[in-house]
């Protein structure tokens, strides 16, 4: 059995994503996610993280006014539960919640909960997507608490949501506030259509940035994704989310990963004298050149 140490930032802790297959029903889809998080403590978890708007199905592949419907406050149905659910098994959650914050602003939202049962933080997505089957910018306001870590009883983790993944700011900002673990909250998938000529490296390229950002800062990525063909659109192709959520060292190991199409617990342990080895002798932070950066602020550079 592995080895727990005390909840402090800077010892270890153990990871555990729940790479889960959800259904049109609200109430079974928050039994459900329950009573993994139960299954994962039960492991060794104890830091928890659910894929982006696991309440749903990934709605966002129309633009349907009623699909607001599903929208909900903070706190709200899924925290008041999974606040419970910290609480009885003394972990931490990461729940991501389609947030209600008023009539018409509306956020694509992660909860962390603490293993006392407190509401630790919230972050809300940065970067929105807009493309075909991915209408988010239909539902979602932009984030406006910026980008954050957050401290739990079992360390430092910053939470990023699924197209944060592509932003090499986003990782670093919440790196340089010391987060030693990024989890990443994500529904992804491939357009069947697409998949057999651009679906390998699609992924790989998904999969290639995150690991990316994990060495770059020093620091562990955990992506946790869904499974299932969810087609949301009667008589279209629907989207072929495709699982394979990852937690990857801050070399960019993979060090757990899931399957395509598997409900699963994928977890590993965060060694944080293994992030100040890999600091050590890759100093990437202490290189930077602060003075240096002042264009980043720019679109492009002219």
């Amino acid at each position: 059995m592995r080895k727990k140490t005390k909840g402090k930032s800077g010892k270890d802790f153990t990871v555990g994503l729940l790479q889960l297959a959800f259904s049109e029903n609200t109430d079974d889809n928050l039994k459900k996610a329950v009573s993994w998080v139960d299954k994962a403590a039960k492991k060794g978890a104890q830091v928890i993280c659910l894929p982006e708007l696991f309440r749903t199905q990934y709605f966002c592949q129309k633009e349907d006014v009623e699909f607001f419907n599903y929208a909900e406050s903070i706190p709200g149905s899924s925290t008041d539960a999974m606040q419970k659910a910290a609480k009885k098994n003394k972990v931490v959650i990461i729940v991501p919640v389609f947030e209600k914050r008023t009539e018409g602003i509306y956020h694509n939202s992660a909860v962390i909960i603490d293993a006392d049962g407190t509401i630790a933080g919230l972050y809300r997505k940065m970067h929105i997507p807009d493309d075909p089957s991915f209408y988010e910018k239909f539902y979602f306001t932009p984030g406006d608490l910026g980008f954050k870590s957050f401290k739990t009883k079992y360390g430092n983790i910053g939470t990023l949501i699924c197209w944060d993944q592509w932003y090499p700011e986003a990782a670093r900002i919440t790196a340089l506030q010391g987060a030693g673990v990024l989890f990443y909250p994500t529904a992804i998938g491939w357009h069947p259509h697409e998949k057999e000529k651009y679906g390998n490296a699609q992924f790989e390229s998904w999969q290639t940035v995150q690991r990316g950002h994990a060495i770059a800062n020093g620091v562990y990525a955990a992506a946790v994704n869904r499974i299932g063909h969810e087609i949301v659109v009667p008589g279209t192709p629907g989207l072929e989310f495709w699982g394979s959520s990852f937690i990857c060292d801050p070399q960019g190991v993979i060090i757990a990963q899931g399957s395509v199409d598997k409900e699963e617990i994928i977890m590993a342990e965060i060694n944080y004298k293994h992030i100040e080895n890999i600091r050590q002798n890759w100093p990437f932070l202490r290189d930077r050149r602060i003075d240096a950066y002042g264009d980043i602020e720019k679109r492009m550079i002219d």
